[in-house]
């Protein structure tokens, strides 16, 4: 006898745990033998995995057995994405998990592992790191989204999709978008659509937000969303809000990695070095900023305004509704 042979588990409480899915592996570990499991009333729902009962899987032991079929062995195993995590984050959008006909897995490009029975394979170069949600390991939700998107031709779905992550207050669209760009699906026009959707969304739930920080900090109120010009010069560019008398703009940055992406940075770039030139502080703001760090954001705009009487006075610009 092998004294250094792991000794078999009990089986005593197997087939009254939850959820009742058990790899090939685990129940070795007790002592079944693939033959042994074959002459018990259990299915092999997947590749290696079993269903310790005859009735159909719930949707906790279709997700845990995807998981155990992924062969997941660390924090950055194996991790639901798609409409699984989507359904798993309460996404109203999202399909309820029985509705789903396969769950989405991902795992890292290296990993050989094909798609099986109701679980489908998403590979990633960079897996992110996943969140737990119900005690399951669950990709990001701008990363869920777009692995989501790439199985749907309904424009309608995707809008939703995209609209909820954002509204919801999951995830910024910048990092939605950057998921979609990463996975080339923004040559698709229904995603086209869904995202211009998006970033216009964004921007009015950012404006909204530097609305509230204004006013709940207490700060002096600004002329909003006007333009710059020198008298009888050139246009200077648009802000989102403007102390005349400080001369201090604030502007909202909602840019997102898309094409062209360098040519708008490098325009937003010239904007800020020219206002500056004419003695103009601008302070720049991002979405996730405002959400997560208002207070931070409203002593940055009040130290501008407050230290406005210590700078040069700035150049005398006209001030138009945008």
């Amino acid at each position: 006898m092998n004294h250094n042979a792991p000794l078999p588990l009990p089986l005593a409480h197997l087939t009254g745990s939850r959820p009742r899915v058990l790899s090939l592996a685990q129940l070795r570990e007790h002592g079944v033998t693939a033959s042994d499991a074959a002459g018990r009333p259990w299915q092999q729902i997947l590749p290696g995995v079993f269903l310790l009962h005859s009735g159909p899987a719930t949707s906790e032991e279709r997700l845990h057995a995807a998981l155990l079929y992924a062969g997941r062995r660390g924090n950055d195993e194996a991790m639901i994405t798609g409409l699984a995590a989507l359904a798993l984050y309460r996404f109203g959008s999202a399909p309820a998990l029985l509705a789903l006909p396969h769950i989405d897995v991902l795992v890292p490009n290296t990993r050989r592992l094909r798609s099986a029975g109701d679980v489908r394979v998403v590979r990633a170069h960079t897996p992110p790191r996943p969140v737990e949600v119900t005690g399951l390991p669950v990709a990001p939700v701008a990363r869920a989204v777009a692995d989501a998107v790439a199985g749907l031709s309904d424009a309608t779905t995707v809008r939703r999709l995209l609209s909820e992550a954002v509204r919801g207050g999951h995830c910024e669209p910048a990092a939605v978008v950057r998921e979609l760009t990463m996975a080339r699906l923004l040559n698709r026009p229904h995603v086209v659509d869904a995202v211009e959707s998006l970033l216009a969304e964004g921007r009015a739930i950012a404006e909204d937000r530097l609305y509230q920080l204004v006013r709940g900090y207490e700060l002096p109120e600004p002329v909003w969303n006007v333009d710059l010009r020198l008298p009888g010069g050139p246009h200077l560019g648009g802000v989102d809000a403007y102390w005349p008398e400080q001369a201090v703009a604030v502007e909202i940055d909602t840019r997102a990695p898309r094409q062209g992406e360098d040519e708008q940075w490098s325009e937003c770039v010239r904007k800020r070095e020219s206002l500056e030139r004419l003695g103009v502080t601008v302070i720049h703001v991002t979405p996730r900023k405002l959400r997560d760090w208002p207070e931070q954001q409203a002593a940055v705009v009040r130290t501008a305004l407050t230290a406005s009487v210590d700078r040069e006075p700035a150049a005398y610009l006209v001030v138009l509704p945008r």
